[in-house]
């Protein structure tokens, strides 16, 4: 029989010459006979040894090697049909605990219920928390090893409100019942942690992502605001210290449910008081080494506020938020914040800004008084990150037809800024489209705005058909270019509609009119505008756009043709003078 050194004796090892080994695979002992006739002598050691022999006796009983022998399957009823585990190799107790396990995760384990009656004894506990923590607070103020412990409970179960996320139906009893109003007292809790917790819940809940109806949203929104929800966070952004990480924490989350309230239109109104302005305003433009997630955050927010929010962008512009922004660009002028950073995002939210504040003429002439033109004008010429966004500040200010827009117009005429955009126009090699788009609209726009017969509007014209008419060349050029990606978007257009049946193609008429959108509908149609009136107002224009225009197989009547669609789609209400001014420029037109 095989010795029990001889069991367990150690595989040959690989030797260090690398030469291969002589290792050999582990084959398991049948378990039953080397519990059962595994015996030792009484005078034999450890290894079996008696008087330098190694000895194993079957029929010897006085001392068994190894554990216990399992129990017999037969008798204990233990099922180990596959005989893995040795005849089962665990005890009643065992047993009994994982048979506990498997019904718990069988078809007798009820899994809680998340309703109305679920949400009121969570309610119940919740407000109990609130209650005993107040009330030992009051009792021990000087002692808070004594309420500390409710303090706990209480952070917990702010933390269980979690789960109301994924449970969007409740929101309204959960208002109804209370509780949002008492989730937004925690914000004034004297443990700044519990009111970080109670803001981040907040955040959770009111967050976009959550799959919530609108009328459950409003219920929900409603019952916090009516608790002085914004006041208390404005209370939190003076106490809460950033220079703690779990305070900036707090912070942020303050910053996420100020944004989520201002995805809707009226709620964004009603939040966007002077103080939630002055403070986001204010964190913009704090002193940093480094611009931090929080100031960029600030940034974002006040730019999603003002761009929902009509009422907002006037008390901001008032608050001479345009200087603010203006100056806070300043320092981009030659200067490039570090490519997909924080910095480069908080920029680009300041940019962002800017352009909504000038939607209104209010905004266009705190930019006029502020030197916005002349800031932009040098981003223009010298810079490169700012480059492209400063020409997209130029465009949105000279955009409609209202005299703000037209001061804007003469205020780059008169700072010089005809040689800066039109030289940007005949330098670029058509690798950054945005900015030839914006470039474009510039264009437009001086065409438009500046009054007929001004020194204004003659300098502009002389600028484009100086040097030859090279930049009604490079118009025409770039004509042709959107006219070839909007025709084949219109070919593969019309052959879907042969495809699709008539009651099903009004529902996909406004992706058909996005997608001509995206290759540059918009662009070929100002570009039209443009060669249009310098056509009608300067003969020597005239021969050249229609010289260039022949030799690509086209004509003015191309030119007419784009304007008449543009006039059956004008609204007159919307647009002001702009059906005027297309008929106008169709009467030019042979």
């Amino acid at each position: 029989m095989t010795s029990i050194d001889d069991l367990f004796k150690k595989p040959y090892l690989p030797s260090s010459s690398g030469a291969p080994s002589n290792k050999r695979k582990f084959e398991a002992p049948d378990a039953q006979s080397v519990y059962k006739s595994t015996k030792l002598s009484p005078t034999s050691d450890v290894k079996g040894e008696t008087n330098g022999q190694a000895t194993v006796e079957d029929d010897q009983d006085d001392i068994e090697a190894g554990p216990e022998l399992p129990p017999d399957e037969e008798e204990d009823g233990l099922d180990d049909e596959e005989g893995r585990f040795f005849g089962s190799g665990v005890n009643k107790n065992t047993t009994a605990a994982m048979d506990f396990i498997d019904r718990a995760d069988g078809d007798d384990f009820v899994e809680e219920k998340i309703d109305a009656v679920w949400l009121r004894r969570l309610a119940l506990s919740f407000e109990r928390k609130i209650s005993k923590n107040s009330e030992l607070r009051a009792k021990y103020e000087d002692e808070p090893s004594k309420f500390m412990a409710s303090e706990a409970d209480l952070d917990a179960e702010v933390k269980n409100l979690s789960i109301l996320s994924e449970h969007p139906e409740l929101y309204p009893e959960f208002a109804k019942i209370g509780c949002a109003g008492s989730l937004v007292s925690l914000l004034a809790h004297e443990n700044t942690d519990i009111a970080i917790d109670a803001i981040e819940i907040i955040s959770e809940l009111t967050d976009e992502d959550v799959a919530a109806e609108p009328e459950m949203w409003d219920s929900l929104v409603a019952a916090l605001l009516e608790s002085d929800l914004v006041n208390l966070i404005l209370q939190n952004f003076d106490r809460l210290d950033e220079d703690l990480e779990s305070d900036r924490s707090g912070i942020y989350h303050a910053l996420s449910v100020l944004e989520n309230l201002s995805s809707n239109t009226e709620v964004a109104g009603q939040i966007a008081g002077d103080q939630v302005l002055k403070y986001l305003l204010g964190r913009i433009k704090a002193k940093e080494t480094r611009v931090g997630q929080n100031q960029q955050y600030a940034a974002e927010v006040l730019q999603v506020l003002l761009q929902t929010s009509e009422p907002a962008r006037d008390r901001l512009i008032k608050a001479d938020g345009v200087d603010t922004i203006l100056t806070l660009l300043a320092s981009y002028r030659k200067r490039d914040p570090e490519k997909d950073s924080t910095e480069e995002e908080y920029a680009e939210n300041l940019f962002d800004t800017l352009a909504v504040l000038l939607s209104s003429s209010a905004g266009k002439k705190s930019f006029v008084d502020a030197e916005g033109v002349e800031l932009t004008l040098i981003m223009v010429k010298e810079g490169k990150f700012s480059r492209s966004r400063a020409l997209k500040i130029l465009d949105h200010a000279m955009a409609g037809s209202s005299d703000a827009s037209r001061e804007v117009a003469e205020k780059l005429v008169d700072a010089a800024g005809l040689k800066t955009v039109f030289s940007a126009f005949m330098k670029d090699k058509g690798k950054d489209r945005e900015a030839v788009e914006h470039l474009i609209g510039i264009f437009s726009a001086l065409l438009r705005l500046l009054p007929g017969e001004s020194s204004h509007r003659i300098r502009a014209l002389a600028k484009f058909v100086e040097k030859d008419f090279e930049k009604l060349t490079k118009l025409v050029a770039l004509r042709f270019e959107y006219s070839t990606r909007v025709h084949a978007i219109d070919q593969q257009i019309a052959l879907e509609k042969k495809q699709t049946a008539s009651d099903e193609q009004e529902d996909l008429e406004d992706e058909w009119f996005s997608r001509r959108m995206d290759a540059g509908l918009y662009c070929l149609q100002m570009l039209d505008v443009i060669l249009t009136w310098l056509v009608a107002e300067d003969a020597g224009a005239r021969k050249r756009v229609t010289d260039l225009l022949k030799d690509r197989d086209e004509s003015l009547g191309n030119l007419k043709k784009s304007l008449q669609q543009q006039l059956e789609g004008v609204d007159s209400k919307e647009e002001g003078n702009a059906g005027e001014m297309l008929q106008a420029l169709i009467e030019c037109l042979p």
